[in-house]
């Protein structure tokens, strides 16, 4: 049985999905803790009301959900889903393909 590899057009989306959802995971990530930091600062929380600052922390947390969910197999089109943290799987649980290029300069 031979290794399925993606070609470099999967390889540069996969990798593009990867860059969107790493770059967006640091945003949030800064946001929300100056956001929790400075939050009666900012008039977003006083006492116990989090109405504002639940909605903005929501605001901030659904990308990461909707990044998540969208992620495709790029040989199979199955949903990879919540294998993915930050980084695609190194390979597919459903058609077994390799998610990387294939190194052929070696």
């Amino acid at each position: 049985m031979s290794a399925k590899y993606l070609t470099p057009d999967q390889d540069a989306r996969l990798r593009r999905w990867e860059r969107w959802n790493r770059n967006y995971f640091l945003f949030a990530f800064v946001a929300l803790i100056i956001v929790l930091v400075f939050s009666s600062q900012l008039g977003l929380s006083s006492g116990n009301d989090w109405g504002g600052l639940g909605v903005l922390i929501a605001l901030l947390i659904t990308p990461i959900i909707v990044l998540q969910l969208r992620l495709k197999c790029p040989a199979c089109g199955t949903s990879i889903g919540w294998q993915a943290k930050l980084m695609a799987p190194d390979q597919c649980k459903s058609c077994g393909a390799f998610l990387r290029a294939k190194n052929t300069s070696s």
